[in-house]
């Protein structure tokens, strides 16, 4: 997955720091609309695709855009150019008060229009950049991030931080391939409502825990074990979040959490040997927490830090609290699932001997068998060689294996697509109506466009796709492949600046992704897709249901914060109070890092001149 920087712009507006040389710039007041007209009128129209920045090299600073035709249109006059802010992270000392200063760091003198275009070049990468600064060198050894000034007649008419977030535009979401029923690469995604027997399934309950003990209730466990009693899987992985309410000692609750989250791992793994991969987690359940008290006479608590909240559930509070703190001590339990392999232990060689017997003695049930144990082992890079050592006559009744021999040469090496559609083509003369090779087919052509390896006519593979529903393929299923249809057409279109198909492809897609079932693994991907196209709206909009609940995606989690965090009124809330806690107890180390230099790695250390968001870095990250 080919990563990308995309540049999030952040207009600010502050008091002028008169101690420090403004080299003749102009600081506007309530003249900025006369003084700045075609400039402003400049960033109104700018094309939302058109993204900039500030890259180093060594100690050179230079401004980098996507698109010189709207650099031009900005930089008219000899008076108008830029100038860079450079701001170091010492600014935001927890033991400092932090100014409110138009410049937050140190001003570099302006590189007016005439040096601008001048000393533009084209970059390898496609992009226009031009020097306009040296970092001095008693700042080089620090973290540093670059405010850009933009002037009109050397009046400020904008002032922009420049945050970071990773995009990722090329990822298709998971249309799956048809072996015996629908599998897919990403095992996320386990099912489609598809009325076959999948290979794969997850399992979650949820277990309460009274207070101040590490045993469960018995009556409680017995859902679970009933399940695993009845089922034909075995355990593949548990993930155990344990939840403990929040008051007391945080020390206390995660020792306690642990002990809970053990005592299940340990009674789960006594259904099956060898041991079962376990993932444990502990955390205090602030989310619930601040959720619960939003409407009660305990709201005001919400206001509060957490060692502040602490200090006050104590004696009577607490017990007042317990009607809400007791449905928070809790563990969720996800079970991963893998169907029981009778053949498992068999070494390869006298699998495919027993399969090519089955095909001797016309056991089709028995050969299909053995061929999923065997394809398993291809997956798994330990038998690379046995597809070849299967003998599948080429004939129709042995369509369905001979389908998925060639499709699991898809799933292991992509490489192997057009090789793989060549096979397919050949079975379809054998049987020219069967779904799962016409539907294995369209999936390969999308990897095909996607990777450019043949020119492809797209509406007449837009019909291919929707002819699929007079197969039996349904709707979800191809409501997917046209939102994946959409997404390599952007790309398309914004590489030929088609700006106006390409919109039309993301409210499709926009409109549309509602209409199946998304894996977590959906939902980041089509994140990031509508960032990269600076859709950010839409992308938090897609989220912001998922990133409320306590066992939400890390990575959804994240992404959701990234996009989000630099709305100072949104970081006033409680319910986002709530999402940044939860992201805390989650991964801290990942969340302190949102606030490193956005050139290493973080979004942006200026993030800090947000007092609610000073206050939680100040009070776990330092």
């Amino acid at each position: 997955m080919k990563k990308t920087t995309l540049f999030i712009l952040l207009f600010i507006v502050f008091k002028i720091n008169s101690q420090q040389n403004t080299y003749g710039i102009y600081f506007p007041n309530t003249d900025r609309q006369s003084k700045c007209n075609y400039f402003l009128q400049a960033f109104q129209q700018k094309p939302k695709e058109v993204s900039f920045g500030i890259k180093t090299e060594g100690e050179k600073l230079f401004f980098e855009i996507s698109d010189k035709r709207w650099f031009d249109i900005l930089f008219k006059k000899t008076g108008d150019g830029i100038a860079i802010d450079i701001v170091s992270k010492e600014r935001y000392n927890c033991n400092k008060v932090v100014d409110n200063k138009q410049i937050r760091g140190t001003l570099l003198p302006p590189t007016y229009a005439m040096q601008l275009k001048r000393k533009l070049k084209k970059n390898v990468n496609g992009n226009y950049r031009v020097l306009v600064g040296k970092i001095p060198t008693n700042l080089q050894d620090k973290e540093l991030e670059f405010n850009i000034l933009f002037l009109q007649n050397k009046t400020l008419c904008q002032y922009y931080n420049i945050y970071n977030l990773q995009a990722y535009p090329w990822d298709l979401l998971d249309m799956g391939v048809y072996l015996d029923s629908l599998t897919y690469k990403n095992q996320k995604i386990t099912t489609v409502n598809e009325n076959t027997i999948t290979k794969y399934k997850t399992l979650k309950f949820t277990i309460p825990f009274e207070k101040n003990k590490s045993e469960y209730k018995p009556e409680d466990i017995k859902p679970l074990y009933d399940s695993l009693r009845l089922t034909n899987f075995n355990i593949k992985k548990i993930a155990i979040k344990a939840y403990a309410s929040i008051e007391g000692s945080v020390e206390r609750n995660i020792t306690l959490q642990k002990q809970r989250a053990n005592s299940i791992a340990s009674s789960i793994q006594s259904f099956q040997k060898p041991n079962i991969i376990t993932e444990i987690s502990s955390s205090e359940n602030w989310v619930e927490f601040l959720n619960d008290i939003k409407n009660t006479s305990f709201s005001n608590l919400s206001k509060l830090s957490k060692k502040e909240v602490k200090t006050q559930i104590v004696g009577n509070k607490a017990k007042e609290l317990e009607s809400i703190l007791k449905n928070h001590r809790k563990a969720v339990i996800t079970l991963s699932l893998e169907k029981k392999d009778k053949y498992k232990t068999l070494k390869i060689e006298e699998l495919t001997t027993r399969f090519n017997d089955a095909i001797k003695n016309n056991d089709l049930q028995e050969a299909n068998t053995i061929q999923n144990t065997i394809l398993d082992k291809v997956k798994d890079k330990l038998s690379p060689d046995a597809l070849t050592k299967m003998n599948i006559p080429k004939q129709k009744k042995y369509i369905n294996l001979l389908t998925k021999n060639s499709m699991i040469k898809y799933l292991i090496n992509i490489s192997q697509t057009l090789i793989v559609e060549q096979e397919l083509l050949a079975l379809e003369k054998l049987q020219p109506n069967n779904k799962k090779i016409k539907y294995n087919l369209t999936v390969l052509k999308f990897i095909i466009w996607k990777n450019r390896a043949r020119k492809i006519n797209k509406n007449k593979f837009k019909q291919e796709i929707l002819n699929l529903k007079k197969l039996g393929i349904k709707e979800a299923l191809i409501d997917r492949m046209l939102v994946n249809f959409h997404i390599i057409k952007a790309q398309e279109d914004i590489q030929n600046r088609n700006y106006d198909e390409k919109d039309e492809s993301i409210e499709f897609i926009t409109d549309t992704y509602e209409n199946f079932p998304l894996s977590n693994y959906d939902y980041l991907s089509l994140a990031q897709f509508l960032t990269y196209y600076a859709n950010i709206y839409d992308a938090i909009d897609l989220l912001e249901n998922k990133v409320k609940q306590i066992t939400v995606d890390e990575d959804l989690l994240f992404y959701y914060l990234n996009l989000t965090i630099t709305d100072k009124n949104l970081t006033k809330t409680t319910a986002y109070k709530a999402t940044i806690l939860n992201a805390l107890n989650m991964n801290p180390k990942r969340f302190c890092k949102i606030f490193n230099a956005s050139l290493k790695g973080g979004v942006t250390f200026q993030l800090l001149e947000n007092i609610e968001l000073r206050a939680l870095y100040c009070e776990n990250c330092k």
